[in-house]
């Protein structure tokens, strides 16, 4: 994948403006929404079990949040119809391994559904592959993040997941991964601060679907693509933080002013990436 693709996949959003359905969690709902606003989609948060079915159907990619667990029928029911329509479903596994009850909930999603993309932490992608409890609440755990000594062991497990379930896996840190069990990604993209916002993993399953919506054809390069222009435009957040000394929510802003303001150049120029050789 070349600096282009990633430019290319960007244009394709705001060429195509993809509706996005989301079935999505009441704390990350309206960043979720303008994130999506913001790439040049267009969004909608219907998440009710009487409409999930219509309303999917005129979308052109469906994001399935986890933290919204209280609703996995209606993800099922969504799911299915865009399965059968030939629309891409993104799942964000917000807390898999937290509780029985999301672990249950996951089991049956990944069972009953294809997906497209499968977007985590490392430690919601750590329970999806392994089966097990983990987590710091929706936060990834010390232990599963990912650093220069357990990169290799988290790159395998990403890739064994992606052969297992047919989805682009696209893991978020500090270094996002992003497999489709034959080809593995590198990112290495983004700050510090866009872990002390809530939501920006759930701002990036939006984005994802965006992206995918776009380029149904291209999972990976969508997948890729879409967590390189969050990074890109987290480090303009950072920059603007930095020069204004304000906080973190001024930086959830900023954060999304960078992605309506990204440009296809900035996002050629400013993507650092590298194929991992295991």
């Amino acid at each position: 994948m070349q600096p282009a693709e990633f430019a290319a996949r960007l244009r394709a959003v705001r060429s195509a403006a993809p509706l996005v359905q989301c079935i999505t969690n009441f704390v990350t709902v309206n960043d979720c929404a303008n994130m999506i606003l913001a790439a040049g989609g267009s969004p909608t948060m219907a998440h009710d079990l009487r409409e999930v079915e219509e309303s999917v159907a005129g979308a052109q990619a469906l994001v399935l949040n986890l933290g919204a667990v209280g609703e996995l029928e209606a993800m099922l029911l969504a799911g299915k119809t865009a399965n059968a329509l030939g629309i891409p479903v993104v799942l964000d596994p917000v807390a898999a391994g937290a509780t029985t009850l999301r672990r249950q909930a996951c089991r049956r999603l990944l069972a009953e559904l294809g997906f497209a993309v499968i977007r985590g932490n490392a430690s919601e992608i750590r329970s999806l592959a392994l089966g097990q409890r983990g987590g710091s609440g929706v936060d990834v755990s010390a232990g599963d993040a990912v650093t220069q000594q357990t990169l290799p062991q988290a790159a395998e497990l990403t890739e064994r997941l992606a052969r297992r379930t047919g989805a682009v896996i696209a893991l978020s840190g500090a270094t996002d991964i992003v497999s489709d069990g034959h080809r593995t990604l590198l990112l290495h993209n983004g700050v510090p601060t866009m872990a002390r916002i809530t939501g920006s993993g759930c701002m990036l399953a939006a984005l994802t679907g965006a992206f995918c919506g776009a380029s149904p054809e291209h999972p990976f390069a969508a997948a890729a693509a879409a967590a390189a222009a969050l990074g890109v435009a987290g480090e303009l957040a950072e920059a603007h933080r930095l020069r204004s000394g304000a906080g973190n929510a001024s930086f959830r802003t900023h954060l999304i002013d960078g992605v309506f303001r990204l440009t296809e150049t900035q996002l050629r120029e400013g993507v650092r990436y590298e194929v991992y050789q295991g």
